[in-house]
C-alpha cells in the first residue's frame, strides 16, 4: 500500500523493522521471527541496509521473498553512500517490478573504518538527493502505480550525531520534504519528551507529513551499550537509568523493565496523536509481541480506538 493512502486509512500505522540475515542460522530466526509477528498485522515492515550498502543483495532477497509470500507489506531501504545513479535505477526498476510500493531513503552508513567523507563518491552526498532521484524515476511512469514509489525518510529527535547545529538539521530534514518524501521515521528514542519537542520543531520548519515514531526496547545492559556505540548522540535519560540500576543488572529484570518502559512510550505516543510507531525488533518477535499484550490488544487494529 502506498503511504499515501495508507496514511488516510489508517489514523495511525504501525510497523517492524528487520536486518537480512548473513547466515543460514540467522535466517531460521528471523523467519521465525516473521511468522510469529504476523498475527500483529502490522501496516508495512521495513528492511535494513549494511553500511555502505553491504548487504544490499540480501535485502533484496529478503524484500522480495516477504512480497511474493504475501503476508506482511515491505519496505526496503536504499542509501546515497557508495552508491551511484545507475546502481539505484537498477535496484528501483527490480522494486518496481515485484510491486514494491515504498522505500525508505537514507544517506547511510559508511563501511567499517571509512570517513562518510570518503564515502560519499558516488552521484548522491545527500538524503534529499536521492529522494529527487527516486522522485524522477517516479515521473517516468515505470512503476505500475501511477504515482510510483512512496518515499520515507529518517528524523532524529535526539539530533542528528554529525549535524550539531540544530536550525541546521532541521533545515536538511525538509530539504528531504521538499524534495518529495511522504513521511518521515525517527531514529529510537527514550524519552518522548524528545519526540514532542521534534514534532513541533517540524511543524515551525513547515514540515507537514507524517512522522513515525521509532521504538526499541532495551533487552539488556550489553544492548544498551551497543545502542549507544550504534546511534551516536542516543540520550538515555536518568529515569531511565535508574529504573535499570534497581534491577541490578539482573538480566531477566532488565529485559522486563526494557519491555516496561518501550510499552509506557507506545501507550503515551498513542494518547498523544501519534502518525505511527515503528519498533525495531532485531529480528526478534518477543519484545514486540510482549508490548502488544501489554497494551491490552491482538493486533495493530486495536491500537487505535
Amino acid at each position: 500500500m502506498h503511504f499515501q493512502d495508507m496514511f488516510i486509512k489508517h489514523p495511525a500505522t504501525f510497523s517492524f523493522e528487520f536486518f537480512p540475515p548473513r547466515d543460514g542460522a540467522g535466517s531460521d530466526d528471523l523467519y521465525l521471527a516473521i511468522n510469529e509477528l504476523v498475527p500483529l498485522r502490522p501496516t508495512f515492515i521495513s528492511v535494513t541496509y549494511g553500511a555502505g550498502g553491504s548487504t544490499s543483495e540480501l535485502t533484496h532477497e529478503l524484500v522480495l521473498r516477504i512480497k511474493r509470500e504475501g503476508r506482511l507489506d515491505p519496505m526496503p531501504h536504499l542509501t546515497a553512500v557508495l552508491h551511484d545513479r545507475t546502481k539505484i535505477r537498477s535496484m528501483l526498476e527490480g522494486y518496481a517490478a515485484c510491486g514494491i510500493s515504498n522505500v525508505l531513503a537514507l544517506r547511510g552508513d559508511p563501511p567499517r573504518g571509512m570517513d562518510i567523507s570518503e564515502s560519499l563518491v558516488g552521484d548522491f552526498r545527500y538524503a534529499a538527493e536521492l529522494v529527487s532521484f527516486i522522485r524522477s524515476f517516479n515521473d517516468e511512469g515505470v512503476h505500475p502505480d501511477p504515482r510510483g514509489f512512496g518515499v520515507a525518510v529518517a528524523g532524529f529527535p535526539e539530533g542528528h550525531p554529525q549535524t550539531p547545529n540544530r536550525l541546521l538539521e532541521m533545515d536538511y530534514l525538509k530539504a528531504k520534504v521538499d524534495a518529495g518524501a511522504d513521511c518521515i521515521i525517527t531514529q529510537m528514542f527514550f524519552d518522548n519528551r524528545d519526540f514532542y519537542d521534534f514534532r513541533h520543531r517540524c511543524e515551525l520548519a513547515g514540515i507537514n507529513v507524517p512522522i513515525i515514531a521509532g521504538i526499541m526496547p532495551i533487552l539488556s545492559v550489553n544492548g544498551m551499550r551497543r545502542m549507544a556505540e550504534l546511534a551516536a548522540g542516543a540520550r538515555f535519560p536518568a529515569s531511565l537509568l535508574r529504573a535499570i540500576r534497581r534491577t541490578g543488572g539482573e538480566p531477566d529484570a532488565v529485559r522486563r523493565m526494557g519491555i516496561h518502559w518501550a510499552t509506557e512510550q507506545a501507550r503515551d505516543l498513542l494518547d498523544n496523536d501519534v502518525d505511527g510507531i515503528h519498533f525495531y525488533t532485531l529480528n526478534k518477535s518477543n519484545a514486540t509481541r510482549e508490548i502488544y499484550r501489554t497494551l491490552g490488544v491482538s493486533d495493530s487494529r486495536g491500537m487505535v480506538v
